[in-house]
């Protein structure tokens, strides 16, 4: 039985690294993964009623993290629609390159923790459009958004999926990992930072001819009040938890709601004839649904490995032939520059227990730093790599040459932080 588990899971996992190449959504490839392998299980184990309850446990887990993530994605798409984030970019007036690069790069950084990387990695990379017209310029600043979007979310329970899965699987507390992550992910950003600002050192920035103007979607108020509501009702998740003792999830859509309310009583002139303001139909419609899928599906495939106790055994294998706990996260972070950094922790979460690894240890928050900041070697690495590979058409080959090695430089930078900190602190 576990040589079938384990195969099934390398091809799918394999097709799943390689949805460029095969052009196939890898969503669809998660889904099929998933129910090969719990059908497999179901039909070998023959047991079918403790196959049942397993995956019933395993839904309610995945059930936790999808919720959130679709109720943080609102907020955020929320945000968007009312032109929210023009909060922030209005405030940036410097000429220069290097000025503009910390900027952006400061403001990723921290705003990525607040939102998460792939969102802030859009609405960054849309800001440089409008202040840089020569798309050589913006191939630099969309590369350091990539390292600063992920260096910022891997120091927040809410900045990634990763530590957001972390977080809600018990293995990690939001004020533990601020503390614990927050100077290795800023070291992770400044290294790379300081190379390319040297590179841009002199140059001024080009304005594009016909700077791109979004249509203006709501006035200053509602503005406002879906930006700074909406932030704080991101940053106020983790305080939910602790004061009720209830999931993460219940606290942001808990959250969704009091925004929505809040909006439609500022402006309930501009609802259609359903009751439903336009701002929020866009702010649905645009939610990422094919990664919501995707996470279903991986999550669910995972928990057959841990079930079968492939991810024990692979642990203990870890254990034996490369010894060293440090080196083994490392390792994990360098293959989340190639495959997807969710099945990594996801398999990572099923490998080792709380029982040896309590929360906030070790072995979790440099976990947490690892597989956040190890996509950022590859443009392919991250979600956030993908997309501003979509938005300013980089080619995979120049961000090798170009920016790989900051990357790399940087990671392990990070990670020469995390373990000297933490060796100081305990």
């Amino acid at each position: 039985m576990v040589g079938a588990i384990a195969s099934i899971f390398v091809v799918a996992y394999a097709a799943i690294a390689l949805e460029h190449s095969l052009k196939i959504n890898k969503s669809a490839t998660a889904l099929i993964g998933a129910g090969l392998l719990w059908s497999v299980y179901a039909i070998i184990s023959g047991d079918a009623a403790l196959v049942a309850r397993q995956l019933n446990e395993s839904v309610s887990s995945t059930a936790q993290v999808v919720f959130f993530l679709i109720g943080a994605m609102t907020i955020v798409e929320v945000i968007d629609a009312h032109n929210g984030f023009e909060v922030i970019t209005s405030l940036i007036k410097t000429r220069k390159q290097v000025a503009l690069m910390w900027l952006i790069g400061l403001v990723t950084f921290f705003l990525s923790a607040a939102l998460d990387n792939l969102t802030t990695t859009i609405v960054m990379i849309s800001l440089t459009r409008k202040m840089l017209g020569k798309s050589s310029d913006r191939l630099f600043f969309a590369a350091m958004i990539v390292i600063a979007a992920n260096a910022g979310g891997a120091w927040s329970a809410i900045g990634d999926v990763t530590t957001t899965m972390l977080w809600i699987g018990g293995q990690i507390t939001p004020l533990a990992i601020m503390k614990g992550v927050f100077l290795p992910s800023l070291v992770n950003l400044l290294v790379p930072l300081l190379v390319v600002s040297y590179l841009l050192r002199g140059r001024d920035i080009v304005a594009p001819a016909r700077p791109e103007t979004a249509p203006v979607r709501s006035n200053r108020l509602e503005r406002n009040v879906s930006f700074y509501l909406g932030l704080a009702i991101l940053i106020a998740v983790p305080a939910f938890k602790s004061i009720t003792g209830l999931p993460p999830f219940m606290g942001i859509l808990f959250g969704l709601g009091v925004l929505w309310l809040v909006g439609e009583l500022i402006n309930r002139d501009n609802a259609s004839d359903d009751g439903v303001r336009p701002s929020w139909v866009e702010a649905l419609m645009r939610i990422d649904m094919s990664s919501i899928v995707f996470f279903i599906g991986i999550l669910l495939a995972v928990a057959t490995l841990e079930h079968t106790h492939i991810l024990a055994m692979l642990a203990k294998w870890l254990e034996l032939n490369v010894g060293r706990q440090d080196v083994i996260v490392v390792l994990l972070g360098l293959a989340s520059a190639v495959v997807d950094n969710v099945p990594l922790v996801a398999a990572s979460i099923g490998m080792y227990s709380l029982a040896d690894y309590p929360p906030d240890s070790f072995l979790w928050e440099f976990i947490a730093y690892c597989a956040g900041t190890g996509g950022s070697i590859l443009i392919i690495g991250s979600a956030a790599g993908v997309a501003a590979m979509g938005l300013e058409k980089i080619e995979f080959m120049w961000y090798v040459r170009r920016i790989s090695g900051l990357a790399l430089l940087g990671y392990f930078a990070g990670c020469a932080v995390y373990v000297v900190q933490y060796s100081l602190l305990h």
